[in-house]
């Protein structure tokens, strides 16, 4: 039988390895030049975005452990883009900063039960969730997040995001 915690897990602890490989050489000239995705984000900005999602994620992992069904509020991530000028953000004190929210969160979620995996929250734009969908949730938001780094480097993004 699978164990789809541990799964999960191993999906969030890959991908400051696939960051590192990714941007191995990149300077920050070339991470805020190279631009795409549905936001038309930087390199720079892309990171920045998941480092504060990193940051959120584990707030509400946190809650629907340590609460019953604790309301989950949305965020305006392009706000948060402005307010906090990912744009002018240098890349590899992001990722650095990235990295060490990962491993606060890979930490909290060893220490999970079975039961602990299940508990649920009210995120304020999907509904009820469990705390282990919102860990595949942000597995899956890596994942996308990755693929658009890699178009970027390779310069496959038109203006407007489309490959």
């Amino acid at each position: 039988m699978y164990d789809s915690g541990k799964d999960l897990v191993d999906a969030l602890r890959a991908t400051p390895d696939v960051l590192d490989a990714l941007l191995a050489g990149v300077s920050q000239a070339q991470a805020q030049a190279a631009r795409g995705g549905d936001e038309n984000w930087s390199i720079v900005e892309v990171i920045c975005h998941l480092r504060d999602a990193e940051t959120r994620a584990l707030e509400r992992e946190q809650a629907m452990r340590d609460e019953d069904h604790p309301f989950l509020a949305a965020y305006d991530q392009a706000a948060w883009a402005r307010e906090y000028d990912y744009a002018s953000q240098e890349l590899h004190t992001a990722l650095d900063e990235f990295k060490a929210v990962r491993a606060r969160r890979l930490a909290f979620l060893a220490t999970l039960t079975p039961d602990q995996w299940q508990r649920t929250g009210r995120h304020e734009e999907q509904g009820d969730i469990t705390l282990q969908a919102h860990v595949l949730h942000i597995a899956a938001h890596d994942l996308v997040h990755l693929a658009q780094i890699g178009r970027q480097l390779r310069g496959e993004w038109s203006v407007g995001g489309s490959a």
